[in-house]
């Protein structure tokens, strides 16, 4: 265990500095390795930690979007069937498959569609929101189930070995309440559906992260907490444009080839890259975009760390 698992754990995004580090062991890199009980090298700058999951998509991913269709979501159509063209033209050339559900419960279960596949479009996609998307129900946790556990009609096309990506889309917050007192208890039922779980949202947040005023009880803290359990893209339903956000969410089922930084690094020849805590040397940054590239890219299922001063 080298030591930003130590002090970590799995999470990324967290930066520590020596002179925080107490009652610890402290580590420093040497010629690339950590050194356990070395002194401190003199450069008191803090280090950050960008991490990520090389996601497993090899079998293909199945995409399901939980979409509120009560009255107050009107206004958000348009956006919403741009955000899945968007997610289209964003899915890399594998075997994916997308289907649009209600947050109905009763609608979702009955629904009789095959889903979008690689060659279908906005329009297509237009056809199956308006078919699928009726009921004004609130209820996504629950309608998820529903479509996955109790719809016959989708046994014939979803995939046991494929991923699962799920994008919840409302103004409300979830009101399975009665069925999953929690998202954990719920992530602990989706976690059954599939070896490769990954889900996004997108909701009401917080006021102060909104860019529209959104009162308290229409928070989908439900959500955010489900997408939170697994690192997930949390998206501004007030934003004008979920393009990015969209993007970003895609990028979770996709092998990725590089990753921007969250810093600027201080010196580029300290910048220390692990895949699962061993030294990685196949990689370059380039400046001008802040990314590092990996020349070899690393395995599905592994833990990529990116450690650097700023």
């Amino acid at each position: 265990m080298w030591f930003l698992s130590l002090l970590w754990g799995c999470s990324s995004d967290h930066f520590l500095t020596y002179g925080k580090v107490q009652n610890e062991i402290e580590y420093v890199y040497v010629q690339d390795v950590y050194i356990e009980g070395s002194e401190d090298t003199g450069s008191n700058e803090p280090i950050w930690v960008d991490s990520f999951y090389q996601p497993s998509v090899s079998d293909g991913v199945d995409i399901i979007w939980i979409i509120d269709g009560s009255g107050s979501m009107n206004n958000d159509q348009q956006k919403i069937l741009q955000g899945i063209q968007d997610m289209l033209h964003s899915l890399p050339s594998l075997n994916w498959r997308l289907m649009i559900i209600s947050m109905t419960p009763y609608e979702s279960q009955g629904t009789q569609w095959f889903p979008l596949i690689p060659g279908d479009d906005y329009h297509d996609a237009l056809t199956m929101m308006n078919q699928n998307v009726q009921g004004n129900h609130e209820n996504g946790f629950e309608s998820l189930y529903e479509f996955l556990e109790n719809n016959q009609f989708a046994r014939n096309w979803l995939r046991d070995e494929a991923a699962l990506l799920t994008v919840f889309v409302s103004d409300e917050d979830d009101a399975s309440t009665a069925s999953f007192p929690s998202p954990q208890i719920f992530s602990d039922w989706l976690d059954t559906q599939r070896e490769h779980v990954f889900v996004s949202s997108i909701v009401n947040v917080l006021q102060e992260d909104s860019e529209c005023t959104v009162p308290l009880n229409a928070v989908g803290s439900r959500y955010m907490e489900l997408t939170n359990i697994y690192n997930g893209k949390v998206i501004d339903i007030c934003s004008e444009d979920w393009s990015a956000g969209v993007a970003d969410a895609s990028t979770q089922i996709q092998v990725r080839e590089w990753l921007e930084l969250t810093n600027v690094p201080l010196n580029e020849q300290e910048i220390y890259v692990f895949v699962d805590g061993q030294p990685w040397h196949d990689w370059h940054y380039d400046s001008s975009d802040n990314r590092i590239y990996f020349d070899v890219i690393p395995n599905e299922e592994t833990l990529v760390e990116i450690a650097y001063y700023y």
